[in-house]
């Protein structure tokens, strides 16, 4: 330890002006508030969203739309993308394990093969949901396609 490396521990140094605390402290007469108005009242408290009046964004912008709270979101894989996933792991069964483990999905997600796409070997394909046109293409060549 030397002399430049020296510095005071963490609250030595004063404190910050006392507000409300007379006209000695530097902050009397109105304790920083300023003159009249909302924010110079005790109790106080800003809305969210709040813009002094004027108009607030969330009430300008238009609405429009429908938003089905029941709607399932699927993570789309191509037959095709299947196909090239089997090969580079040697593998005709291809569960969502096997999809999570390869990078493609992740674990909350849900599954639905497309028909996007050739396909050349018999695979076991273990998914969410599947497109006509993949069963089609996968039991075309003695595959199996199980909805979970």
């Amino acid at each position: 330890m030397k002399l430049h490396n020296l510095t005071p521990s963490d609250g030595s140094l004063g404190r910050e002006k006392r507000i409300g605390r007379g006209e000695g402290s530097g902050h009397g007469g109105t304790s920083t508030r300023g003159h009249k108005g909302a924010q110079s009242r005790s109790g106080y408290s800003r809305k969210k969203g709040f813009e002094g009046g004027q108009m607030p964004l969330q009430r300008r912008l238009p609405k429009f739309g429908f938003n089905n709270i029941n709607r399932v979101e699927y993570k789309a894989l191509n037959i095709s993308t299947i196909q090239a996933l089997s090969e580079k792991l040697g593998t005709t069964t291809l569960t969502l394990d096997t999809l999570i483990e390869a990078g493609l999905i992740s674990k909350n997600d849900r599954v639905k093969i497309l028909g996007n796409g050739p396909i050349t070997a018999k695979l076991d394909v273990t998914a969410h949901a599947f497109s006509k046109s993949a069963i089609e293409q996968i039991e075309a060549q003695q595959g199996k396609a199980t909805i979970i």
